[in-house]
């Protein structure tokens, strides 16, 4: 829509004084650029309006006395404002929000006002705070339908207020048609437009006849968020007459300097809006043939396209997509790089949001539902950035949380939209995903359930990551199991045999419950421990054998088992069972075996309490109403891993569901903090030496902290050399496209030099150069790092796939004959596994007779035959 001729401000030479050669007007582009106004022209000739940084002017009578009231720079901007929304009259306030608490002024108390149904949260907070203070009356409806508002216009509307699109579901209001209604039943009332979204390059809302049009200048018209800024346009001089003393009595104008950095961005308001909608829309038909739903007018199926294109010139740089997981959109979000996590849009930079926990998280959660507004809608606002990188890094972020897959071949596409329930999320517990309550009447637990969890090796980044560097840690096919088996006598019994070893039994009412704060179904364990709960089962349920401090290990592990099967329990049922844990991973190693065994028991007791249930099919990828994400055994597994460790990382448990690998940042070094799957890891064949010696990991801690107060430079030195391995390893991990050979001899040498910078940290062993001298060294010639805590513990040494097994074994043999213990193991690969009760022929569940096989035999193996068997035992449903 090209803005009238000649209409309230820049004019365009007149046509007919050219015989020869008419004029055409000006185009929208060159009246942003063009900044002038005739009745104010700088006394030197300034190309640029200067800032008059001036509270109060001198003289009696002027046009200017205090600036609250005028001043140049302001008048200046509200012309050229004018000139952009075909208005005759332009406000310039402190914020967007500023300008609709101006707006809203024009009410008094009984009048009621129409709004949309889909509106901006901040809207929708100071249209619920005037209900409630200012006695007006709002009525929310569907503002894409005009006749929705049919019912609800009368001689006490006031104000008939619309946003198009709509904030944040790109919903087409009907302007024109609602223009029209109110205009036919509500002589009185006033059409207001947010057009923010737009913004006065696609769209002028006042040329279709309304009354006031208010836009944050933070947005587009800025375009760089560095201001905060309000616009009011109108045509009615009694309406302006109102707005423009409400904003004298308040003061709430905007300052000289932003009003300046306000006419700035103006100037660049064409160029920036045609690029980013360019790059909005490549974006939204890329999320679009991925296939999920994606609202933005600007694609052919968007219902209302054909009513956005009759009154917008273009559609706009926003658009949303939903998931249907809220967890999964979480993620997503969390994972891009390139998007920033913030509310607002319309700058040069692209943003990334979820509005229901961000910029509309102030509306209540009952009123977003009722309002179709989807818990696990992300916003997009869609900058300068080239195009297709900003695809790229959506791509990567999709790929990693698994909420794409490859297409199958032939399909013609690379991606496509992962199955529902699908993705895998890889995070520190929080309360995304809820757990579904088991209809009642509950049935008794009958059942032996098998399951296991693998441990974890850090390839990178141990020690440094305390200082915010990245690690970057792998699962690791030696791995913990644990088994329930139904007692049904009133007693809970738990055998260690790995540890300890330790067996007891327990009367289940002789558990000190009184002490107890359930967690119910639906709800998170608080971010503390409960440390009464704690504090009852050391003085009334440990076994008085446990209090040696040799026995620490033990004590730990079965107070992590108590308290988590007594913050579970739920309804009147105190499920009586057996609970038996074996390792084929050496425990105290830093291989992540409390963690495994953290992850072991929250499955177990989640079954066991019927809070979780595992897919209906062996190779179902369809999600039932009660099955719930892996993010519940996750967040109970990082509880027990707080009662071992006090304050886990989230890593090690991380690991032990998920498996894979992942990167782990505390958010030093400009990384991210969090945790971060490495989509596609190559499993990596290494050999795992335990050195036997115990590790101190506080004091190695601390050791490294001294050394980096009295030697900061070199400390933060080596820190930062330790980053670039790290972000060098993630990158050859994932690349799909690096040969074997050349990945392998990557990471062989990041190993060898992540070993010589911790070693310069103080953190390594003489046991531990010993076990790397014995590989490194001829005829091996094999790359060996510390993992872990390192001060002991164990070390990781790389196994080229071209290494033959004998030398392999001659080297094991070696490291044996000096008193350590070598495991071949892969490196990357499955996560949680439960054995599934489909396979025909396995003991889960068992039938009555074999009740009690399963754990005779399980507890009996020895732990070298233990993971051999526990394959051997049926079909594994994997993570």
């Amino acid at each position: 829509m090209p803005l009238p001729k000649n209409q309230y401000g820049l004019l365009t030479p007149d046509e007919s004084k050219s015989p020869v050669r008419g004029r055409r007007p000006y185009s929208f582009a060159t009246i942003c650029a063009t900044v002038d106004n005739p009745a104010q022209k700088d006394q030197h000739g300034s190309s640029s309006v200067p800032i008059y940084q001036s509270a109060t002017f001198k003289g009696v009578g002027g046009q200017y006395d205090y600036s609250r009231s005028g001043n140049p720079t302001r008048s200046h901007l509200v012309h050229h404002l004018a000139k952009m929304y075909s208005a005759r009259h332009a406000f310039a306030v402190s914020s967007g929000m500023a300008a609709l608490d101006v707006i809203t002024r024009l009410l008094k108390p009984g009048d009621e006002v129409i709004a949309g149904d889909d509106l901006y949260g901040g809207t929708n907070r100071l249209l619920v705070y005037m209900q409630k203070h200012t006695g007006i009356i709002v009525h929310h409806v569907d503002t894409t339908v005009a006749e929705s508002i049919f019912p609800f216009l009368s001689d006490k509307t006031a104000m008939v207020l619309v946003e198009t699109p709509t904030n944040p579901l790109i919903k087409i209001a009907d302007l024109p048609g609602i223009i029209a209604s109110v205009r036919d039943k509500a002589h009185n009332a006033v059409v207001i437009v947010d057009n923010t979204m737009m913004s006065p390059y696609l769209q002028r809302p006042l040329e279709m006849g309304a009354d006031i049009v208010y836009d944050s200048g933070t947005k587009y018209l800025s375009g760089h968020h560095d201001l905060m800024a309000g616009i009011i346009a109108c045509n009615r001089d009694d309406l302006a007459k109102e707005i423009g003393f409400v904003i004298n009595a308040v003061g709430n104008a905007l300052s000289p300097f932003d009003s300046f950095l306000l006419l700035r961005g103006t100037k660049t308001l064409a160029i920036r809006m045609d690029r980013q909608q360019s790059s909005a829309m490549a974006v939204a038909h890329y999320l679009s043939r991925l296939g999920f739903t994606v609202y933005y007018p600007g694609l052919v199926d968007h219902p209302g396209r054909a009513l956005h294109e009759s009154m917008a010139s273009g559609p706009g740089a926003v658009l949303s997509f939903v998931t249907d997981d809220v967890a999964l959109s979480e993620r997503i979000v969390g994972a891009t790089r390139l998007w920033g996590i913030s509310v607002s849009f319309g700058a040069v930079n692209s943003l990334i949001s979820m509005p229901c926990v961000m910029s509309h998280a102030s509306i209540d959660p009952k009123v977003r539902a009722a309002r179709g507004l989807p818990e696990d809608l992300i916003r997009l606002c869609v900058g300068i950035e080239d195009a297709q990188d900003l695809i790229d890094d959506l791509e990567h972020a999709l790929l990693e949380v698994g909420a794409i897959i490859l297409a199958p071949e032939g399909s013609g596409a690379q991606y496509v939209r992962a199955p529902a329930k699908l993705a895998v999320p890889i995070d520190v517990p929080s309360p995304i995903a809820e757990e579904k309550p088991i209809p009642v009447p509950r049935l008794r637990e009958t059942r032996e359930w098998f399951v296991s969890a693998p441990g974890k090796v850090i390839l990178f980044g141990e020690h440094a990551v305390v200082h915010g560097v990245t690690a970057v840690a792998a699962s690791v096919d030696l791995r913990c199991y644990g088994l329930t088996s139904p007692r049904h006598d009133g007693k809970l019994s738990l055998n260690l045999p790995d540890v300890g070893p330790f067996y007891h039994e327990w009367e289940l009412e002789t558990l000190p419950w009184d002490a107890v704060t359930r967690v119910r179904v639906g709800e998170v364990h608080p971010p503390a421990l409960d440390v009464r709960l704690v504090d009852a089962i050391i003085a009334r349920a440990l076994p008085p054998n446990l209090a040696q401090p040799e026995n620490r290990r033990v004590r730990e592990a079965v107070i992590a088992f108590l308290y988590l099967y007594m913050s579970l329990q739920h309804g009147d049922d105190k499920p009586s069972f057996h609970f038996a844990a074996r390792s084929a991973l050496p425990v105290g190693a830093g291989l992540g075996s409390s963690a495994s065994y953290s992850t072991c028991v929250a499955t177990a007791l989640l079954l066991l309490h019927q809070r979780i249930v595992i897919p209906p099919q062996p190779h179902s990828t369809e999600a039932t109403d009660n099955t719930p994400g892996h993010a519940h055994v996750n967040r109970w597994a990082y509880v027990a891993e707080k009662v071992l460790h006090g304050t886990p990382s989230g890593v090690d448990n991380a690991v032990a569901v998920y498996g894979g690998a992942l990167t782990f940042s505390k958010g030093g070094f400009g990384r991210k903090a969090g945790m971060e799957g490495i989509q596609g890891f190559k499993s990596l064949k290494f050999l795992l030496t335990d050195s036997r010696v115990p590790r101190d990991t506080k004091s190695l801690v601390a050791g490294v902290s001294r050394k980096k107060e009295a030697e900061p430079e070199a400390v933060d030195k080596i820190l930062h050399a330790i980053q670039t391995i790290a972000d060098e390893a993630q990158r050859a991990l994932a690349d799909p496209e690096l040969p074997r050979d050349k990945l392998l001899g990557v990471i062989a040498a990041l190993i060898d030099e992540n070993h010589d910078y911790l070693r310069k940290l103080g953190v390594s062993h003489p046991v531990l150069e010993k076990i790397r001298a014995l590989t490194v060294d001829e005829p091996f010639k094999l790359s060996t790092k510390l993992t872990g805590a390192g001060g002991g513990g164990c070390a990781v040494t790389l196994i080229p796939d071209t290494l033959p097994d004998e030398t392999l074994e001659k080297l094991s043999d070696i490291l044996r004959a000096e008193g350590f213990l070598p495991y071949t193991a892969a490196v990357g690969g499955s996560g949680l596994g439960v054995l599934s009760p489909y396979y025909e022929g396995n003991y889960t569940p068992p039938d009555s007779e074999r009740t009690g096989e399963l754990r005779k035999l399980f507890e009996t193996t020895e732990a070298q035959e233990l993971a051999a068997w526990a394959e051997g035992r049926g079909r594994w449903l994997f993570v």
